[in-house]
């Protein structure tokens, strides 16, 4: 039976990477790596945003790009505050753990 690495089970276009087939596997990241890459994506989006709402208010931004950049950095902080609840969760119930 084989089993495939993790980083192979991730979602195409996910925020902590890509998935590429039949490559050779790459050195491997730290998590603080990954998460400070995931956190400068959701800023992207954010300033992304601000930019698009700025070109509106100047009247040379379209409405329906101002709203899809908004809603995209929306998700992705809202997805960034879940994975922080779940990582203190998780570090809450390591420390109960230890005696």
């Amino acid at each position: 039976m084989k089993i495939n690495p993790v980083s192979m089970m991730m979602p195409q276009g996910s925020l902590l990477g890509t998935v590429t087939k039949n490559s050779a596997p790459s050195s491997p990241q730290g998590f603080s790596t990954v998460l400070l890459n995931a956190l400068r994506d959701v800023n992207q989006l954010q300033l992304k945003a601000d930019e698009s709402t700025q070109k509106l208010v100047i009247g040379e931004g379209d409405i329906h790009q101002v709203m899809l950049d908004g809603e995209k950095a929306k998700l992705a902080v809202e997805l960034t505050v879940q994975i922080r609840n779940k990582l203190v969760e998780a570090y809450q119930e390591v420390s109960r753990m230890q005696i």
